[in-house]
């Protein structure tokens, strides 16, 4: 690969792709150095960079993380999904294995030992995508990018030292999110006692008893992971349930699981205020009851912000260049994920409006730089975007919920199948949750799709290429699923939306 160093070297000229047509001529020389920059080496970034090089670009990806993935792959998704796994695992051997006439004695968990693996997990995946930077002739350059001009990317070097200027057809901005702080500044991040998601990924031993802030997926994952190895966990949410977008009733049998595994919530409740006692002693939250306004404390050792993210625009230069912010603080962009000011400039995942997703933001990023190569219109359906959630069971979803469609006034109708009629959960003693499936009550077409159960993020994948396709629920159930498996649910689910589902009364 290609090591930026910010030495003088520009890369050999090559002609255009034909597919970039006359406008893109007329906006910049033939002369320009780049196609494309992409500024963030995130799961957005990273794969518009790849894809864009195999279509023929000359492509940059400045990432100043120092490491490429971005949050997913270094402090988000892939480390708690790796917690989570051998997290359950000790579960499993402590507790679970005994119904199935297993016994281990003894068992015990090496903390350190559990991150050194999550740590080499994340450090083989960042060093496979600059092996596939290096194959596809992608140029990685390390430092903080930010735009100069509507076609110039300026790059301060991570170890300091002079800038460089990057001319660039194209800009990509993909810089991601980072944690949001408490609004009203009563806990402070410290990342030993109070911790974020970052911190609570790097914990060197269980918490007596672990306060987490925000009862939201990062919140719910991280919380599962120490509850799993035995510490106690308390969940204080603002809102009156556990993240407020779910399928009402989903929600509802998942926080049941959760309450059955010994996690603890307080519903609408803020947090006023806390106190340290000592450097590694106790942490005192303040509390208040949002409804009645009843003050309460919560003692504990560890506390995990876990409020949400924002989208991270700092130092980017979008004020100087009269790029456009919401409310919220995303990039305002068109279909086509282009800003309003330069139709050159594309922003994507976590930057603009949807949900913060590492799939999502992947897609856009390909959507992008095939509009810009002519293989593509440049847009993606948010619509069949799934959202899962890592917990034991998990939790997985797409489209709408039944409370959105009754506020639309859409006629449906509900399949739902357990877990704990379909023979393979029962064999494998994991047959907690569901399957629900919604559909138009005219057409039959598939509206939604909420699986709550084992192996919930990988079934939700058939449910997304069915909505895609605009496919009915009787397309599905009368689809051959195999004997035993999981995704016999779904299509039972869906036989229960057009006709009546085999294995229920």
């Amino acid at each position: 690969m290609h090591i930026h160093l910010l030495a003088a070297r520009r890369l050999s000229q090559r002609p255009l792709p034909a597919a970039f047509g006359l406008v893109q001529r007329r906006l910049f020389s033939s002369s320009s150095e780049y196609d494309l920059v992409v500024v963030g080496g995130g799961p957005g970034g990273y794969v518009a960079a790849i894809k864009a090089a195999q279509l023929g670009l000359r492509t940059a990806c400045v990432e100043k993380r120092g490491a490429l993935g971005g949050t997913c792959l270094n402090v988000g998704c892939i480390p708690s999904k790796a917690l989570l796994n051998m997290s359950h695992k000790y579960k499993e051997a402590s507790s679970d294995f005994r119904k199935f006439g297993i016994r281990v004695d003894g068992v015990s968990v090496d903390i350190p030992a559990m991150q050194s693996y999550k740590d080499k997990i994340v450090g083989g995946l960042t060093q496979g995508i600059e092996g596939l930077f290096k194959r596809n002739k992608v140029e990685y350059i390390k430092g903080a990018g930010r735009l100069a001009d509507p076609h110039t990317v300026e790059v301060q070097p991570i170890g300091g030292g002079s800038t460089e200027k990057l001319k660039t057809k194209n800009i990509i901005l993909a810089t991601g999110s980072e944690a949001a702080p408490l609004v009203g500044g009563a806990l402070e991040v410290d990342e030993q006692q109070i911790v974020s998601s970052t911190g609570a990924l790097a914990l060197s031993s269980v918490p007596r008893h672990l306060a987490v802030v925000g009862g939201g997926v990062i919140g719910l994952e991280l919380g599962s992971v120490w509850r799993n190895l035995g510490a106690e966990v308390t969940v204080v949410e603002f809102c009156d349930k556990i993240i407020p977008a779910l399928d009402v009733e989903i929600g509802r049998a998942f926080q049941k699981l959760l309450e059955k595994q010994g996690i603890k919530f307080m519903f609408s409740t803020k947090v006023v205020g806390s106190q340290k006692s000592g450097e590694h002693g106790e942490v005192t939250l303040e509390l208040e009851n949002v409804k009645s306004g009843a003050a309460s404390k919560l003692n504990c050792d560890v506390v995990l912000v876990a409020v949400g993210r924002r989208p991270y625009t700092r130092d980017l230069g979008l004020e100087e260049m009269g790029i456009d912010l919401d409310k919220r603080g995303r990039i305002v962009v068109n279909d086509k994920m282009q800003v309003l000011k330069y139709a050159h400039i594309m922003a994507i995942g976590d930057l603009i409006e949807g949900p913060m997703l590492a799939h999502k933001a992947e897609e856009e990023g390909i959507a992008c730089v095939e509009r810009l190569a002519g293989k593509g219109d440049g847009t993606v359906r948010h619509d069949t975007i799934p959202s899962v959630i890592y917990t034991h069971p998990e939790l997985a979803g797409v489209g709408k919920t039944e409370e959105q469609l009754k506020a639309e006034g859409v006629s449906y109708k509900r399949g739902a199948f357990p877990f704990a009629a379909n023979s393979r959960a029962r064999a494998t003693g994991d047959s907690d949750g569901l399957v629900k499936v919604l559909t138009c009550k005219e057409t039959d077409k598939i509206l939604g799709v909420w699986i709550l159960g084992p192996n919930a993020g990988e079934l939700i994948a058939e449910a997304v290429l069915a909505m895609e396709y605009g496919a009915a629920s009787e397309d599905l159930g009368r689809v051959c699923h195999a004997h035993p498996t999981l995704s016999e649910a779904l299509k039972e689910a869906c036989m229960g939306c057009f006709d009546k589902p085999i294995h229920i009364a």
